[in-house]
């Protein structure tokens, strides 16, 4: 569903992205997919050759520690060079953590040198920052070679008139080019390393990464045992959001509709009274009464709409957040690309989300204009709300946030706020669409 940035509505049914003009030539699918994936491999290998070169100074401090250990010197830096290896290789879990399944450090080292020497988790990484040291660098040097070789390869053309018979040749032979021919020689070559670049980088970025996933990861045990705590932590969040949320509703009824139908109850007691001797004075009576239980009326299905809309339930989350972007106190340009229906829980938190990002865009960040944008990412619902607003927004200040991110999490989502003070500001949210 696509609408403009300053409209306040949208249109009621969601709409795909139109193709490209006839007079343009589109990029094949499987050719933009093969370059995302070669441009991500290369940019996997240049992290993966860093922390290679960091575990091979970690290695060379590892022998010169060893060595030094011959004369006693050496255990008294042992603690120091282990707890550097730890630290290479948390970084090397977060390096591969970004790019596939989570890789958790074991934490802090144990007390005591003898206990360090015989933690399973050090003799892990040890053994990683052998193998990290020298063939991750290897593998990270020959990966960086290829794209380098093709970019000067191809552009030989463009500059071997420039530079002497000497200087200018090919990667491939040294074959000095002195002439067009051998300068169109150098050009297929360029392509041909090119080619073999985008072939040989995806299997080189994965073989770089196998020795962290196979050696840094923890035991099976302890990653149950994370799940556990992380599946606990989430309940209570959960648990929390639910109290949250029927205190809400309770504010909402005793303040608003409660008070509403005592004040009916009164103007219809006063009515009744009045009926015999000043007619007048009843009929202005019901009048009020009639005001007010029409408000309480109003105030009980704003209640009921923020439990669960029934649009919601009746059409799809696509309509919901159509209403929503509607009655936005901002300007909201929505669009919705969704395939099919999730859960209904997960509909209902992302509607949830949507309706208290643009509450705190309105009211705390005096936006001007918001972007809601949902769709499908990898099986995940995700929901993003980017506004032109204040900026600065804290999870800890009392807008709603934290109450977002105990949502997502009791539904194993996550949520990632980006908020630098002056704005733009734009909380993601992505749900499982099958809890």
């Amino acid at each position: 569903m696509t609408a403009d940035p300053g409209a306040r509505t949208a249109p009621p049914h969601p709409t795909h992205n139109r193709g490209p003009a006839r007079d343009a030539a589109p990029v094949p699918p499987r050719a933009r997919g093969r370059a995302a994936r070669t441009l991500d491999a290369l940019e996997h290998v240049v992290g993966g050759l860093g922390t290679g070169l960091l575990a091979l100074m970690s290695l060379l401090a590892l022998v010169l520690t060893a060595l030094l250990c011959v004369v006693g010197v050496g255990f008294l830096l042992a603690p120091g060079v282990l707890r550097a290896v730890r630290a290479v290789a948390d970084r090397e879990r977060t390096r591969l953590s970004h790019t596939g399944a989570p890789v958790v450090s074991p934490g802090p080292l144990p007390d005591g040198l003898r206990a360090q020497l015989t933690d399973p988790d050090v003799h892990r990484e040890l053994a990683w920052t052998l193998l990290h040291g020298t063939v991750g660098v290897l593998l990270g040097l020959v990966a960086m070679t290829l794209p380098f070789s093709a970019v000067r390869d191809v552009t030989v053309p463009l500059w071997w008139r420039a530079f002497p018979e000497q200087v200018a040749s090919t990667d491939l032979m040294y074959v000095p080019v002195t002439s067009w021919p051998t300068a169109f020689l150098a050009f297929l070559l360029g392509v041909g390393w090119l080619v073999l670049a985008v072939v040989v980088l995806p299997p080189l970025s994965r073989l770089q990464s196998w020795p962290g996933r196979a050696l840094l990861a923890p035991p099976p045990g302890a990653d149950l045992a994370l799940r556990v705590a992380q599946l606990t932590a989430t309940r209570a969040g959960a648990l929390d959001a639910h109290v949250a949320e029927l205190r809400r509703i309770e504010r909402s009824l005793h303040d608003g509709t409660q008070n509403r139908l005592v004040a009916v109850t009164v103007l219809l007691g006063a009515a009744r009274r009045a009926v015999a001797r000043d007619p007048a004075r009843a009929e202005e009576l019901l009048e009020r009464a009639h005001s007010a239980a029409e408000e309480a009326l109003a105030e009980l299905r704003s209640v009921a709409r923020h439990i669960l809309p029934p649009v919601l339930t009746d059409r799809s989350l696509a309509d919901a957040l159509t209403g929503l972007a509607s009655s936005s106190l901002a300007p909201c340009a929505l669009r919705v690309d969704l395939p099919g229906r999730c859960a209904a829980s997960v509909e209902a938190t992302a509607y949830f989300v949507v309706a208290e990002a643009l509450t705190n865009a309105a009211r705390h960040a005096r936006a001007t204009a918001v972007t809601v944008d949902v769709g499908m990412v990898a099986g995940r619902l995700r929901v993003a709300v980017t506004d032109d607003g204040a900026g600065g927004a804290d999870e800890t200040a009392g807008s709603g946030l934290a109450g977002i991110r105990r949502r997502a999490e009791a539904h194993d989502g996550t949520m990632l706020l980006t908020s630098p003070p002056g704005g733009p500001t734009t909380l993601e949210v992505t749900l499982p669409c099958g809890s």
